[in-house]
């Protein structure tokens, strides 16, 4: 099988093989063609059980989220393709990037975070609910977490607040908002523990490495 005339010929025997196979089945009848064919549907079945365990087989994955301490997590391959679609959200925004104080503009950071609330709170319709066993945690309790506990507070907080300031000084830059401070200083605590859950996704998902992916450090670390 290591030389392209090896493969050629072993292609051309396999498919000679099934060329008699094929032709013997088609000469059948009565008895033995339902016995072939029941043989055929078994075979199928087997095949498909086997491709479905794989799929719905469930793996222990421990979790460390200094928010959350450490938690057991149960996912199969479909809830690790829900927690990588998380993680490159979460990864890819402000969320989790920095943002000096003379960089950008909060009224973008805090348009990113509201994107990515609705972007996670999709994904999480949009997808069957995990199977949860022996009480341990799922990726949508993780996702569920992170938008009610950072996301909600800080742009419940903030979002109000700025929106007052435009629309009382619409000709006045962001930066001579008051409060202006005060927000990057959370907005930066929120990063920290973003980053945090970033890390819980992609350990969720397989992915090596993610720290160099996400940069920085979760709060606590």
């Amino acid at each position: 099988m290591r030389t392209p005339a090896a493969r050629i010929c072993i292609s051309v025997l396999i498919g000679a093989v099934a060329g008699l196979v094929v032709f013997g089945v088609t000469r059948l009848s009565g008895r033995n063609l339902f016995v072939v064919t029941g043989a055929f549907a078994g075979a199928v079945s087997v095949l498909a059980f086997q491709v479905y365990g794989r799929a719905a087989r469930l793996t222990e994955v421990r979790v460390s989220v200094p928010q959350l301490s450490e938690l057991t997590f149960v996912v199969n391959n479909e809830a690790k393709q829900v927690a990588w679609r998380l993680f490159v959200e979460t990864v890819t925004r402000v969320s989790t990037q920095p943002l000096a104080d003379d960089e950008g503009l909060l009224r973008e950071a805090l348009t990113s975070l509201y994107g990515l609330f609705g972007t996670v709170r999709e994904a999480l319709k949009s997808t069957r609910p995990s199977v949860q066993a022996r009480g341990e945690q799922t990726v949508e309790y993780l996702a569920i977490t992170m938008l009610n506990r950072e996301l909600r507070p800080f742009l419940s907080t903030w979002h109000p607040r700025l929106k007052a300031f435009e629309e009382d000084s619409p000709d006045r830059p962001e930066s001579e908002w008051p409060q202006s401070a005060d927000c990057r200083a959370e907005l930066r605590v929120v990063q920290a523990d973003l980053r945090g859950y970033a890390l819980g996704f992609a350990r969720l998902a397989g992915v090596k490495n993610a720290m160099v992916l996400v940069g920085g450090a979760p709060r606590g670390e």
